[in-house]
């Protein structure tokens, strides 16, 4: 039996195969994800916002309490920034969700609560780059404009065996764009990415656009990752009468400035001494984490903090994982 003949995306017949075939898939296997329910721009902005450096596990829960505490524009405008940090609390990238409250705000107060029709609209908003723009205005708004992200980029240059980069990745995106479901090409492209055309070990047998794809399975060789660094750090868990003593961070911080954590305390001689060792990433940094039950010293800056209010304050991430470890949070 004949393999079928490999069709060039340079030809006007093996771009419409192309669309053809990857819109066809996507119909039948996309993931069942709670922001393609609809095409509400609220929502399909929260997610792509939340979506952003963040695996798609660990969105699925957050995206709901989030819509539950903030189910519109206006309520999130109308919020706090500390409410809306502590709903975020967990996600990491807190300057994604302050960004998104400024976003909230501006479209409420300058727009009358108008969402943006065009990529170029929602790139005048706080926090909001091109990729983003295009992914909200083609998936809620229907305009014809390509995405490009870390899984569009690997399936692209596979596709056509090329190293793209900068505008040339854009360009080539956009040649090959669905115009008529532009949102649904989108992200068909980044399903395809995310869930058959892997980094490391792409599922070629299954890929509904193999007969369009110049490579065919012959993946690129790698450089080995970038080491990450390493950090021991500290924390005392003083608790009494119901309260936990918490720090905020401050407000210049680099790292998730206004946040509230334990506060930090010196090493001990004896690593066995500490009743909770973790461990726990943030950006480039992997951290051993112990946590001594102890009084923070005298001089530490910080509050008393009821249990039932934990819920309410925008704990960092490390902070709630130890706090759930001390049975204070849910």
């Amino acid at each position: 039996m004949t393999a079928p003949r490999k069709l060039t995306l340079g030809s006007a017949r093996g771009r419409e195969l192309l669309r053809r075939s990857l819109l066809a898939w996507y119909d039948t296997h996309r993931r069942d994800l709670p922001w393609r329910q609809d095409r509400d721009p609220y929502r399909v902005w929260l997610s792509e916002i939340m979506l952003q450096q963040t695996r798609v596990a660990a969105v699925l829960d957050h995206y709901q309490a989030f819509l539950r505490r903030f189910p519109t524009i206006e309520k999130l405008a109308a919020a706090r920034e500390a409410s809306v940090l502590a709903v975020w609390s967990g996600l990491g990238y807190y300057r994604r969700a302050r960004m998104l409250h400024a976003a909230a705000k501006e479209i409420v107060r300058e727009h009358a609560g108008k969402f943006p029709s065009t990529a170029e609209q929602w790139r005048q908003l706080p926090g909001i780059g091109r990729y983003t723009a295009a992914a909200i205005a083609s998936i809620a708004c229907g305009e014809p404009v390509a995405v490009v992200d870390g899984n569009v980029e690997r399936v692209l240059g596979r596709l056509l065996d090329q190293h793209l980069a900068g505008e040339g990745l854009w360009q080539a995106a956009g040649e090959l764009l669905a115009a008529r479901r532009p949102g649904d090409f989108n992200q068909a492209m980044m399903e395809l990415g995310a869930t058959v055309c892997l980094a490391r070990q792409p599922r070629c047998l299954v890929c509904p656009v193999f007969r369009c794809c110049a490579t065919q399975g012959d993946v690129e060789k790698r450089g080995p990752k970038p080491k990450q660094k390493k950090r021991e750090i500290h924390y005392a868990l003083d608790c009494q009468d119901g309260s936990v003593f918490l720090t905020e961070r401050p407000a210049d911080a680099a790292l998730m400035p206004g946040m509230w954590e334990l506060p930090e305390i010196s090493s001990q001689d004896d690593p066995s001494s500490a009743w909770l060792t973790l461990r726990h990433s943030i950006t480039t940094t992997d951290y051993v984490v112990r946590v001594r039950r102890a009084r923070a010293f005298p001089e530490t800056k910080g509050r008393w903090i009821l249990r039932r209010r934990l819920r309410t304050l925008a704990l960092t991430g490390l902070a709630r994982k130890i706090l759930r470890a001390a049975g204070f949070e849910e």
